[in-house]
């Protein structure tokens, strides 16, 4: 099992402050001889736009030297957690979960963008001064 990232809390209790329940810490899955250890899974049971939704969150501080090798190395263990989600819990969606300074610095310029669509990466921009969720983009 690998390291919780930097913001790991930060994240966890954005999600609990904005309705969601932890119900993986990580959220363990085994696929094809491969362990996978996808870093939250939270249930929303109250809220009437994710009633009853079930979601999976990869969280990246974005933090180290090289913003794009954090970048690749983000979207590749986001495919691969998505493919071991769709075969083994296909009915929760995969979110990669940002601070706001690293979404604002690299995911609004061109080429991020390209991928995020090409790919269908939701995104999850979390505030790391106030621990909430700053913004969902599906």
């Amino acid at each position: 099992m690998s390291a919780k990232d930097k913001f790991h809390d930060i994240v966890k209790k954005a999600l609990i402050k904005d309705g969601w329940q932890i119900t993986d810490d990580p959220l363990f899955l085994r696929v094809g001889g491969i362990d996978f250890f996808i870093d939250l899974g939270a249930d929303n049971l109250l809220a009437a736009e994710m009633n009853g939704s079930k979601i999976a969150i990869e969280i990246k501080s974005f933090i180290n030297t090289s913003a794009i090798t954090d970048f690749h190395l983000a979207i590749g263990q986001f495919i691969n957690y998505r493919t071991a989600l769709k075969l083994k819990e296909p009915d929760r969606k995969l979110f990669l979960a940002m601070p706001e300074i690293a979404y604002d610095a690299l995911f609004q310029k061109e080429f991020p963008q390209i991928i995020v669509d090409e790919y269908q990466i939701e995104l999850l921009i979390y505030d790391i001064e106030n621990e909430v969720i700053a913004k969902w983009i599906p």
